[in-house]
C-alpha cells in the first residue's frame, strides 16, 4: 500500500512539473522589464534652518517678536505669537524634484514665477491674497523652500516673497 501511494504522489509530481515546463510559447508576453531607479546625488547642505539665526528670521522676516515652533532635521518653524500670527518656515527635500512642488502650487491654482538665486534655479509664488509666499531653489537633485505667512490678520512690513528671496539669499551664501 505504501508503494502505491508513493508511486501515485510522484507520477503527480512529475506531471505538474512537467505542464509547468518552460516551453518556449512565443505568443506570450515578455514580462516587464523596469528601468534602474535613478540615485539622486546629494546636493550641497543647507546647514540646520536653513543656515540663518533666529534674529536674522526675525530682522528679515520683520516680525517684532519671534519664536521658533519646531525644529527638526530638516524644517524649522518661527511663530510670531500663535498658530494664526505671521510666520516662517523653512524646509529642505534632499532627492525630491523642486517640479513636484510646482506641480503642488500650480494645482492649488496659483501660477509660479521663475527665479535665480546665485545661479540656482527656482520659483516663488504668493497666494492671490498675498498673505502667503513659497520660495524654493533647486540644488542638483535637491531643493530647498522659504514659506512666509502674514497670519490670520495680515502682517505690516512688506511683501512676503521679498522677505523670502532675502533668507534664501542667506542659505545660498552659507551652503555647506
Amino acid at each position: 500500500m505504501r508503494i502505491t501511494s508513493a508511486i501515485v504522489t510522484g507520477t503527480a509530481i512529475v506531471a505538474l512539473l512537467t505542464a509547468c515546463g518552460s516551453g518556449d510559447d512565443s505568443d506570450a508576453p515578455s514580462p516587464a522589464v523596469r528601468p534602474p531607479m535613478k540615485v539622486a546625488a546629494l546636493g550641497p547642505f543647507t546647514g540646520e534652518c536653513g543656515s540663518v539665526t533666529d534674529d536674522e528670521v526675525r530682522d528679515l522676516g520683520q516680525l517684532p517678536q519671534i519664536s521658533r515652533a519646531f525644529k527638526n532635521s530638516v524644517s524649522c518653524n518661527w511663530q510670531s505669537a500663535g498658530t494664526t500670527s505671521p510666520s516662517v518656515t523653512f524646509a529642505s527635500y534632499r532627492g525630491s524634484p523642486i517640479e513636484r512642488e510646482r506641480a503642488w502650487v500650480t494645482a492649488q491654482g496659483r501660477n509660479p514665477e521663475r527665479i535665480e538665486i546665485a545661479g540656482h534655479p527656482g520659483f516663488q509664488d504668493a497666494t492671490a491674497t498675498g498673505d502667503i509666499c513659497d520660495l524654493a531653489v533647486q540644488l542638483g537633485d535637491d531643493f530647498f523652500e522659504w514659506s512666509t505667512s502674514t497670519g490670520i490678520f495680515g502682517q505690516p512690513g512688506g511683501d512676503p516673497c521679498v522677505k523670502n528671496r532675502k533668507l534664501a539669499e542667506l542659505t545660498v551664501q552659507r551652503l555647506k
